[in-house]
Order: structure tokens, then C-alpha cells, then sequence
């Protein structure tokens, strides 16, 4: 039997305290946990298609709601930030300044058109990811909220490379290595990855 919390190399791993407050008590293998999360992460993306203005959108209390929703009927911790320190993200004491840096950042390129709307949405999912807010679901969360972005912005959501980025392989190491590249200021790889 494999270790149900057993992540890909690259991903975020769960601290041990971490690993209580799961819901489902039919979850004992890996398969089952990402098959419980995306059903309730199609929950999630629906609510939010219906209900997320821009403007409700970039504000702290939405990105909150929508991790719950999009993982609460897995997790216990759901929506709430994390408070231990990652191989990833920033310090866990600097989330809601970070946060709230970002959704300003964020405001100011729609107003003043800085940069092309497809540009503006990956930057916020790469930002996303590099704050790295909660526990778990970073990517899939920082995925959903670019999505919803370019949707508002009058876009048509990102293919994110045509497949599954929860399994290891070749998509998921296109992914990082994109992700990577923007870490040093080149978004054209991710860019390029969301539209592929």
C-alpha cells in the first residue's frame, strides 16, 4: 500500500498535523483523495462562475471562500491560510500582506491596461503560486482564480497544457519548468503552457 500523502517530488508536502482533518473517511489511497478533491473542485469552480464579480473576486475574502469551496467537503483546514513554512511560498506570517499586495497589483494592470489580459491572468497565477497561501491546492487554486480572471477580462479559460497536472510525467515537469522560468522573470513559458 502506498503512503496516502505520498506527493510528486516537485509538490508541496503536507506536515503531519496537516495530514488530520480529512472529511472523508472512504479516502485510503491516493486515487481517492484526488478523486474527492477535483469533484469538489468542479463544485467550487461552479459556484464561483456564478457568483465572482471582478471586483468581489480580487479581494482576500473571496480567495479564502474559494479554496473552501473548492476543497471544503475534503479538508477540515480548507480556506483557512497556512501557518508553517514550505519549500515554496513565502514565510506564513507574510501571507495576508503578500496577498493583499498581489490583488492590488492586480487591480492596477486592469485599470491601466499594463499588460495584455492573458498576461495579467498568468502573472496572477504565478504570483498565486509563489505566495502560496494555503496548506494544499496551491496550483489548482492559483489555475481556477487565472481562469476566472480571463473570463472576466473577456477571455476564454487556459488549456494549462491539455491534460492532468495532478500526475507526474511530462506535463506536470513542462509545468514547473515554466513556473520556474517566471520565478526569473520570464513569463513567456508559462504563458505559453496555459495556451497549449
Amino acid at each position: 500500500m502506498t503512503d496516502l500523502f505520498q506527493e510528486p517530488e516537485d509538490a508541496t508536502p503536507l506536515e503531519p498535523h496537516e495530514r488530520e482533518g480529512l472529511l472523508q473517511t472512504w479516502i485510503t489511497h491516493r486515487r481517492d483523495l484526488n478523486e474527492a478533491e477535483q469533484e469538489n473542485i468542479v463544485e467550487g469552480a461552479a459556484w464561483a462562475r456564478r457568483r465572482a464579480s471582478l471586483k468581489r473576486m480580487l479581494s482576500e475574502d473571496f480567495m479564502q471562500t474559494l479554496h473552501k469551496r473548492m476543497f471544503g467537503d475534503v479538508w477540515e483546514r480548507a480556506g483557512t491560510f497556512r501557518t508553517t513554512e514550505r519549500n515554496i511560498g513565502v514565510e506564513a506570517y507574510r501571507i495576508g500582506v503578500e496577498l493583499a499586495s498581489l490583488l492590488s497589483d492586480i487591480r492596477y494592470w486592469i485599470e491601466h491596461e499594463t499588460f495584455p489580459p492573458d498576461e495579467i491572468a498568468i502573472r496572477f497565477h504565478h504570483r498565486m503560486v509563489a505566495v502560496h497561501p494555503f496548506p494544499n491546492g496551491n496550483g489548482r487554486h492559483a489555475r481556477l482564480t487565472a481562469d476566472l480572471l480571463i473570463e472576466r477580462l473577456g477571455g476564454e479559460r487556459f488549456s494549462w497544457g491539455g491534460g492532468s497536472l495532478a500526475d507526474v510525467g511530462e506535463l506536470r515537469a513542462r509545468y514547473v519548468t515554466a513556473l520556474r522560468a517566471a520565478d526569473n522573470h520570464d513569463i513567456a513559458p508559462l504563458l505559453e503552457f496555459a495556451r497549449t
